[in-house]
Formats: C-alpha cells, structure tokens, sequence
C-alpha cells in the first residue's frame, strides 16, 4: 500500500462520498474507487457499506481510519519542511473556547517572542471538534476543557479551572447568593452549545443527581450568554476565568450551589503515534508555565465574587 492509497482512503472517510472525494482531490471517480477496492483487497476487509447509494464506513474502516489520518498528516508535514530548509515551520493548535479567550493569546505572543520564524496557526472551536481534529491529525495539539474521550490521545494537565453559576441584578438568587440543586430546574438557563467542555461539565454534575435543566437558550458565544444573563435574561454556568470582569464590575454575581463541585482541569493533547516536532514541544513548554502566571481562582466569598446586593 502507498501513502496515496491512505490519502484517498481518509479524503473518502472525511467527504462520506467517492464523489465528492475525487472532487477534492482533482482525480477521476474511477480511480477512487479502484484504490478504495485495493486496500479493502490488500488488507482482506470491506471498509465501507454500501446502502442506498451512501458510503458507511464499518468497523475495519474506523481501525483503519485511526492509523491512516496520522500518517497522512505526519507525510504531509514531512514534505512541506523538507520542501523548505529555511524556514521555521508550522504548528497547528487548536484550542476551547474559554482558553482561546483567555489563555491562548499569551501563549502564542511569549512563544513568537522566542520563535519567530515558526508560524503558529490557530483554531477556536468546542473542546469536542477539536479532540476530534487532534486525533485525526489535523492539529499538532489541542488545549481542551475536560478529560479526553478518544484512547489514541496523550493528555496532560496545565491548569485548574472551576465553573460558576452566574445571575444578574434583579435575579432571586442575587439576594440569596446560594441555592440547592433541586432547585436549579426551575429556573430559566442560557447554556453552550453541546459538545462543549463546559456543557458537559455542568450537565454531568446534575445527572448524578438525576437532575437535568433544559435551557431556553443555547449559544457558542460565551459573550453572548455572559451579556444575557447580566441583563436578567436568564443564569449560567460557565467557566470563571471567563466571567472574572463581569463578576468585578459589578453586572454579574456567583452564586453557590450547595454540596456540587464544579471543578474541573485544562488539558494539553497529543496523538500517540504523531512525532512531536522541537517546535511543538517549545509550544508545548510555554503552555505549561501558563499556570506560573495565571493567578488562581478565589474561594467562594472572597474579592471579585459580585457586589453584593445593597
């Protein structure tokens, strides 16, 4: 088998059709599916079913898929440094949400200061999609809110990170400042978007309680939510780093959930069987010292927690 049958193979995997696949890859059909046919030869195992005209990728596939992705992105950047001796390269990072608004920029500043011919491309998404391109090689790391789902990844944690329940001036639990979780479902909630590491933080901590709360709304934006919640539109959960100036300003207050632990780590990521480059790793060291310079979060009552309601 050639590098050119796994490119074809994983292009065929990520499109979910030959057509499109060939499309992308200015090749004739014909030749898609003869190199589709040849490794389902080659190995003895039939990748995909074939139903309805639509392309399901079977068990044997998803094995293969697993292995095929890290090897097409490990040639593919083997061929784009040897191409060019000169310069420093390339990194991939993906990143959450909430460290891309408050830890990634840092990151990437302090390592340019000490690297500046490597380029560093960055990617913002829920913790889920960019687990999903760390393991598929597209990215070279990702930094993610939460534990890692899928065993081809190496994690490691930087930092601690805590959840918040947050309400606006004029809400019950402004006054009150604490409240039980039975209680926490009859209240109107603005939440992320599932498949973010904050999302499934919050809704795993209420499930031990066969608790679920159904928000009303739902957005990506956790500056969308923090601004609909400081106008009284609803309360949040969201991560404290995140919430910090509205909570110091005043607009914002944490209010206690009696008896529930919403702590949590940051994670860095890394495939198993990707090789891990000297600027990767220099990357790698920076995010690491994150936690040398980002102050720690409060306990419940101290400073920056919200005004209290006068």
């Amino acid at each position: 088998m050639t590098i050119r049958h796994l490119r074809i193979f994983v292009t065929v995997c990520q499109c979910g059709s030959i057509t499109e696949a060939a499309r992308q890859m200015y090749v004739a059909q014909p030749s898609v599916s003869l190199a589709i046919g040849e490794l389902e030869r080659h190995y003895q195992v039939q990748l995909f079913d074939r139903i309805s005209r639509k392309l399901r990728i079977t068990e044997a596939g998803k094995k293969l898929y697993d292995y095929a992705a890290s090897l097409v992105s490990l040639y593919g950047e083997m061929e784009e440094r040897m191409a060019d001796q000169n310069i420093g390269g390339s990194l991939y990072v993906g990143s959450s949400i909430t460290i891309g608004n408050r830890l990634l920029t840092g990151v990437v500043k302090r390592f340019r200061e000490k690297n500046p011919l490597v380029a560093v491309r960055a990617r913002v998404d829920n913790s889920d999609n960019i687990e999903r391109l760390t393991a598929e090689g597209e990215l070279d790391m990702g930094l993610i809110e939460g534990v890692a789902h899928q065993p081809q990844l190496r994690a490691e944690v930087f930092l601690d990170d805590e959840l918040a329940l947050l309400c606006g001036k004029g809400h019950p639990l402004w006054k009150k400042g604490e409240t039980a979780p039975e209680e926490l479902p009859r209240y109107v909630f603005i939440a992320r978007e599932k498949g973010s590491g904050t999302r499934e933080l919050f809704d795993s901590a209420l499930l031990t309680r066969e608790l679920v709360v159904k928000p009303e709304w739902e957005s990506v934006s956790t500056h969308a939510i923090l601004e609909a919640v400081s106008e009284n539109l609803g309360i949040a959960a969201l991560p404290y780093r995140l919430a910090e100036p509205y909570l110091e300003s005043g607009r914002l207050r944490r209010v206690r959930i009696a008896g529930m632990d919403l702590k949590r780590k940051f994670y860095i990521i890394t495939h198993k069987s990707k090789y891990r480059t000297a600027e990767a790793q220099k990357f790698i060291d920076e995010v690491r010292k994150a936690g040398t310079y980002i102050p720690p979060i409060p306990a419940y009552g101290a400073a920056g927690q919200g005004r209290e309601a006068e």
